[in-house]
């Protein structure tokens, strides 16, 4: 019996793997060549990783560009997997697809995204739109709602946002992010850092790094100057790590959650 729109199809391999059919039309590309075309992809989550990645039928990638890796990196994904080196345009890109050992994605192929793994493709369509880092998680929801809640900020023992108009930011998996208009942060405080990150939900993020004293991690103050439609409502709001703040709701000290950002974050300490 065909699954309702509503069911989820998600199934589970004895490795660890799960996966899940996509109807989206998805196409990697390398410059002007087009690596994959694909209607019959497949979302695939590696287990302790907490987004997926897409495989699709070795017909609808071109394999004629793939060589037998010459130096495999084994324990990158999940298995013990056959890897590929990729050749476009005389460069070689060194094991930048894969295949899973599973029995259920036999006959797949994935293919590395430039902008997570710093090999592979770099430029990626769902249909029309391009979509950046990795695939999006059908099963998962990213909601901007301004609110009126009373939202303070402080790092050690200095109140460094305060405002009751924070637009807060609801995805899955994850903590409350709550958003402030500038007027209503200490930026003074702060100083711009070249650093970036892409978010496919979000868009391109820039970073502020706290410029007191303390053992605060750099980069605790992100934006979105053009964030994606979806989350329009952030543009150009400022947030913290909830993971590395003290955030204060409404006369309630929230506890510092424990994400998939905390080690990096304690690995990222300011000198």
């Amino acid at each position: 019996m065909p699954l309702f729109p509503t069911e989820r199809s998600v199934r589970t391999t004895p490795e660890g793997l799960l996966w899940e059919p996509s109807e989206r039309w998805v196409r990697g590309r390398k410059g002007d060549v087009t690596v994959v075309d694909s209607r019959h992809p497949i979302l695939v989550w590696e287990p302790d990783l907490p987004v997926p990645c897409y495989a699709f039928p070795r017909a609808e990638v071109r394999t004629d560009l793939l060589r037998p890796a010459k130096n495999p990196s084994p324990g990158r994904h999940t298995g013990s997997q056959i890897f590929y080196d990729l050749e476009v345009d005389g460069e070689l890109l060194e094991n930048a697809a894969w295949t899973f050992p599973a029995a259920d994605l036999a006959g797949h192929i994935a293919v590395e995204w430039f902008r997570r793994r710093g090999t592979g493709l770099d430029h990626w369509y769902e249909e029309e739109e391009e979509i950046f880092i990795h695939p999006r998680d059908p099963h998962k929801r990213v909601d901007a709602m301004p609110s009126s809640r009373h939202v303070q900020v402080e790092i050690g023992s200095t109140v460094v946002a305060d405002t009751h108009r924070p637009v807060l930011l609801f995805e899955t998996g994850l903590p409350t992010r709550y958003y402030v208009p500038r007027e209503d942060v200490r930026l003074d405080l702060f100083e711009p850092t070249d650093h970036r990150t892409g978010c496919p939900y979000k868009g391109t993020a820039q970073y502020w790094t706290w410029s007191g004293e303390g053992e605060v991690p750099r980069h605790i103050v992100w934006s979105y100057a053009e964030p994606l439609p979806a989350v329009g409502a952030v543009k150009g709001l400022l947030a913290f790590y909830n993971e590395a703040v003290d955030l204060t709701v409404d006369g309630e000290r929230l506890q510092r959650p424990v994400t998939p950002f905390t080690a990096s974050l304690t690995a990222n300490l300011k000198a």
